[in-house]
């Protein structure tokens, strides 16, 4: 069903966990398929700097998470608001049909942290 990346980061994920002192959170969930994501992150000076997550979910579930994070660190806030769910499908080398959703949750979920953070600094 996976193909061999997308197994290899769900065996071996990166950013797993939360940020110490951290500055966003964002979580979502899908209730079709029981999923839940949470992404923390730190913010300076409107860096990512770090961005870590915790994932209730499949391997699909995991994987999205682990490669949407490590895509966001050390990027602008306006830069990680362009990330969509279609390049972590990409650096993945694709998800089946029905576990594409796994994807949109992880852009949801930084989408999600990044609202907090701006609602924190009254910058939105």
């Amino acid at each position: 069903m996976y193909n061999e990346k997308v197994m290899e980061v769900f065996k071996n994920p990166q950013h797993m966990g939360e940020v110490e002192n951290y500055n966003a959170i964002g979580t979502v969930g899908n209730e079709t398929c029981g999923d839940i994501m949470q992404i923390t992150m730190r913010i300076e000076n409107g860096i990512i700097e770090d961005a870590k997550f915790k994932t209730f979910g499949c391997a699909a579930a995991v994987a999205s998470s682990s490669t949407a994070t490590g895509m966001i660190i050390g990027k602008s806030i306006e830069d990680a608001l362009k990330l969509t769910n279609k390049e972590v499908i990409t650096e993945l080398e694709g998800l089946p049909p029905q576990k594409i959703h796994c994807s949109v949750l992880a852009e949801d979920a930084i989408r999600a942290a990044i609202d907090d953070y701006q609602k924190r600094v009254g910058s939105k």
